[in-house]
């Protein structure tokens, strides 16, 4: 179905979320935006999520990701078309880029339709290049940010055999979806929402 409104990751288009954080020490910017365009993915009609990360006020990677949702209401990750790049905006690498359906790549369940505490799963299956998995830990974090409030966050951890050791949090609200990252171990990246913005998009190339 073209709709995508599991209360745990809502995306309508317009949508626009920013967070703030860091890298590796490089403090860096996050811009989530859920366009109003389609793509049809073994004959599934896809949202078209645009995401970009700023660091000192360029574009250093840029992701066009692709999420449906089934009947039951599970959110499926179909794909995304991924870049890095260099400081004269040149595309460095394309490194885990997939598509569900080519080159024995699957989509994955990125939002179950009933998360509980213990629910794991794949989020993508692209073996040696994109296999991130997750597992729910609790639906009762208290999470602070500048955008949102809530004591009755979801946290969930995300881990991939490509990366043995490195070990990701996410945060989710009810209604708005990610609100906080954090690698917990072997890393350090982290970002917290601080603004949210319905409307239609700017940027939604």
């Amino acid at each position: 179905m073209r709709t995508v409104d599991n209360p745990w990751f809502p995306l309508k288009p317009g949508t626009v979320l920013t967070y703030r954080g860091e890298d590796d020490g490089t403090p860096a910017r996050d811009v989530f935006i859920v366009t109003h365009r389609i793509k049809r993915i073994q004959g599934i009609r896809a949202t078209v999520v645009f995401d970009r990360v700023f660091e000192h006020g360029r574009v250093v990677e840029r992701t066009h990701d692709y999420y449906a949702q089934d009947r039951a209401g599970n959110v499926w990750y179909l794909g995304e078309d991924t870049a890095t790049l260099k400081p004269d905006g040149r595309v460095d690498s394309r490194e885990g880029t997939f598509r569900a359906g080519r080159d024995g790549a699957r989509a994955g369940i990125f939002m179950p339709a009933h998360p509980k505490p213990g629910d794991r799963g794949w989020q993508e299956y692209y073996i040696g290049h994109a296999q991130d998995r997750y597992v729910i830990l609790n639906q009762h974090t208290t999470v602070r940010t500048p955008a949102v409030s809530a004591r009755h966050a979801m946290l969930i951890q995300e881990t991939t055999p490509l990366e043995p050791g490195v070990v990701d949090h996410k945060t989710y609200v009810r209604g708005i979806g990610t609100v906080r990252e954090e690698t917990v171990k072997g890393g350090n990246e982290r970002y917290q929402l601080v603004s949210v913005r319905r409307g239609r998009p700017r940027h939604a190339r």
